[in-house]
């Protein structure tokens, strides 16, 4: 029985570690690539009953700190955790902003 349940959480333990479909690594990946094109911040202002309210968050990447190539680090990414290329290039996704 003990030998049986190891196999199985042995297998279970290789699967997470291999390939996942390189859609799920482009939007896995996107948000990396997003943090090295710039800084995102978020800014909020607010009145309740307990007076004024603000909120500021913002994310700086080191990848952005150090100058990395967004797309490279988008590449790179993809195909590491999908072992294809991304099917598009990041600069020519609708969904990019830079």
């Amino acid at each position: 029985m003990r030998a049986a349940l190891a196999a199985l959480v042995s297998t279970a333990s290789l699967a997470a570690c291999g390939p996942i479909p390189v859609a799920r690594a482009e939007t896995e990946c996107f948000d990396q690539a997003r943090l090295a094109a710039g800084p995102r911040g978020l800014v909020g202002v607010g009145v309740g009953s307990g007076g004024a309210t603000t909120r500021v968050k913002v994310a700086v990447s080191t990848d952005w700190l150090q100058g990395k190539d967004p797309a490279a680090l988008y590449d790179a990414c993809v195909y590491r955790k999908s072992g294809q290329p991304p099917r598009q290039p990041l600069y020519t996704r609708p969904d990019w902003k830079g």
